[in-house]
């Protein structure tokens, strides 16, 4: 019998930790202000296991799901280990309004700012729609590297950048079969190929190919339907993220990642023994979950 391919790990950044998320299970390790390596783990819900994230084009809006709610989740557990007080906790409604809050910037500042201003170029400077779309995407894309630079000249934020930086080298000694320890960790690339911020990089070329599609129209349906393809401009990215990360090794997809790795050098930063103890103190939490889930199911 063949040898099966090695399950798919990723992960994220949090408030002093990482968060890494399997197929069945995540774990997320923080460092507490006390010094001590905090973790927590859980088993992923239902739609992680559903038919919907087996199949392709629709296991991208898994993915869309999981940023929003299980990202913001874990932001906000990480906040609460910070938290000295008990009222700085962020939980129950708060959390909610912090998750819906995000999704409504995100959505206003990337998707219906530059639209707005694609249609003010066609209509101010006379260009066809064609190149209004280009106008869009390239402001899209000013947005997201402004944001990106703007967030990056934060201190709490560098630190967060270099235990993403951490979770990437993890990741990255894992799939090459090294042993995880901070030593040999830290020896991998900082990039990954299934990255987050490149997720981000191709849903802007993506959006550009697809709203060329749309042709001219008016403000309003030009923005609803800017939001409402959303879902497909995630599930397209998703499956290409998908299919570069398990075809690296061809110079051609090498060469089409380039841009996704080059951007990734702004939000990750590199990580400190500390923060590669955590990162891996989380890998090995989910793995070890996730086997006490596979041996609980047979």
């Amino acid at each position: 019998m063949a040898d099966q391919a090695p399950p798919l790990y990723g992960g994220q950044a949090v408030i002093e930790g990482v968060m890494m998320r399997g197929s069945k299970a995540m774990s997320v390790a923080m460092r507490a202000p006390d010094g001590k390596i905090v973790l927590h783990n859980e088993s992923l819900g239902p739609i992680y296991q559903s038919r919907a994230a087996k199949i392709p084009f629709l296991r991208g809006l898994v993915l869309l799901w999981d940023a929003l709610v299980l990202g913001t989740r874990v932001l906000a557990l990480s906040a609460n280990v910070q938290a000295e007080e008990e009222d700085e906790r962020i939980e129950g409604g708060a959390l909610t309004l912090t998750i819906l809050g995000s999704l409504a910037i995100a959505v206003i500042l990337f998707f219906l700012t530059p639209a707005g201003i694609s249609l003010l170029a066609e209509q101010y400077l006379h260009l066809p729609a064609n190149w209004g779309n280009i106008v869009e995407g390239v402001v899209r894309l000013g947005i997201l590297i402004g944001y990106l630079l703007l967030i990056g000249r934060m201190d709490d934020i560098r630190r967060v950048f270099g235990y993403h930086g951490a979770e990437h080298k993890t990741i990255n000694a894992y799939e090459a079969g090294a042993t995880l320890t901070p030593e040999t960790v830290d020896q991998f690339p900082l990039e990954h190929p299934r990255c987050g911020t490149a997720f981000l990089l191709t849903v802007v070329v993506f959006s550009i190919l697809l709203f060329s599609l749309l042709g001219p129209m008016p403000l309003l349906p030009r923005l609803g339907l800017r939001v409402l393809l959303i879902p497909a401009l995630a599930s397209l990215a998703y499956e290409y993220l998908r299919w570069t990360a398990r075809n690296i090794a061809s110079p051609i997809v090498r060469l089409l990642v380039a841009p996704n790795l080059a951007l990734q050098r702004l939000t990750t930063r590199p990580p400190d023994k500390a923060m590669l103890e955590v990162a891996i103190a989380a890998f090995e939490d989910v793995r070890a979950k996730e086997l006490l889930l596979r041996e609980a199911a047979s």
